[in-house]
């Protein structure tokens, strides 16, 4: 299939571009929001092509990809053909609900032209999306090449824009940790932290924007991964990093009670329960590489990329041969 589709998730269009079909990317000269095009800091397939919007009319589209409100008119517009009318579309829902939680109504809702794909069940039950028929498509990752040694005694986070989002991505909860031992913080916008923080610039080091194969290889030399957000989706950097084998600290909300198993580290939403366990895995280097093992049987078992890509040519295939 030709399927157009927006890179907007780096790590899920990763993912998603590497199944066997051919991915129409919309680039623009200015490589803005909506003409990214392909990823640079990760390799994509060649089957992940770059097009101009000029050139979408007359490009044969099977199946459109839609993240964003915005890109049904957009895909309109470019396409000279609508969404879920004219060429058969899939709504992917990334994010959490925002607002009157958990009255908010998602801005696909009441629609019957095309489907909704969320990617945790969590964000399913949680939205409001009406007579949208739903599904959910559970992540699925390019598993990291890079295996856990632990070997130096500090803690890793990712977060993007964690001064931005402040309680959203538990910024404000770092500081506790950082008492414990220094953490690293990895992701876009994460440069002047430990000046938000009130904290020593040992205490919390920066790395922003590092290309992902570096940050996996530097996450995997910590002693473990610390999951601190109030309100997300599920955050593939987790996932990626039980993948390597890190033991996880994680705040137990939203998709991240069935992501993380209790033995690949803790989950807990009482903060002594997570300092404890940062304290022990600090303490004890076998501890944290047994609970390691576990999160990387985990991830790997329930977010393998064969598994993703399987359960999305069946939807993908499905919603073409419906609209036939």
């Amino acid at each position: 299939m030709n399927v157009l589709l927006w890179h907007v998730h780096g790590s899920w269009t990763t993912s998603f571009v590497h199944g066997s079909h051919r991915y129409l990317i919309p680039t623009t000269p200015d490589r803005g929001p909506y003409g990214l095009g392909r990823a640079r800091t990760y390799p994509w397939p060649d089957t992940a092509i770059e097009v101009s919007p000029d050139d979408l009319p007359g490009t044969d589209v099977d199946l459109v990809i839609l993240q964003r409100p915005e890109e049904v008119d957009l895909a309109e517009k470019w396409l000279h053909r609508r969404p879920g009318q004219d060429v058969p579309a899939i709504y992917v829902e990334h994010n959490t609900p925002k607002g009157d939680v958990p009255n908010t109504r998602h801005p696909m809702a009441d629609r019957d032209d095309l489907l909704i794909a969320h990617v945790t069940g969590f964000n399913q039950i949680f939205w409001d999306t009406g007579t949208t028929p739903t599904t959910v498509v559970d992540h699925g990752i390019v598993a990291p090449t890079v295996s856990y040694t632990g070997e130096l005694d500090r803690l890793a986070v990712v977060i993007n824009e964690p001064i931005r989002r402040g309680r959203v991505t538990g910024t404000d909860l770092l500081p506790q940790f950082a008492q414990i031992a220094p953490l690293d913080v990895y992701g876009m916008g994460v440069t002047g932290l430990a000046d938000h923080l009130g904290l020593s610039p040992d205490r919390v080091v920066s790395h922003d924007d590092v290309p992902q194969d570096q940050m996996h290889a530097e996450l995997a030399r910590r002693r473990a991964y610390l999951h601190l957000c109030r309100w997300t989706s599920l955050g593939l950097s987790l996932i990626e990093a039980m993948s390597i084998g890190m033991p996880v600290v994680a705040l137990a909300t939203t998709e991240a009670v069935t992501a993380v198993p209790p033995e690949a580290g803790a989950l807990a939403t009482r903060m002594d329960t997570l300092l404890d366990a940062a304290r022990r895995f600090i303490a004890e280097p076998a501890a944290a590489r047994q609970a390691g093992a576990a999160a990387r049987t985990a991830a790997r078992d329930r977010y393998g990329l064969d598994r993703f890509l399987a359960d999305w040519d069946r939807l993908l295939e499905e919603e073409v041969c419906g609209s036939r």
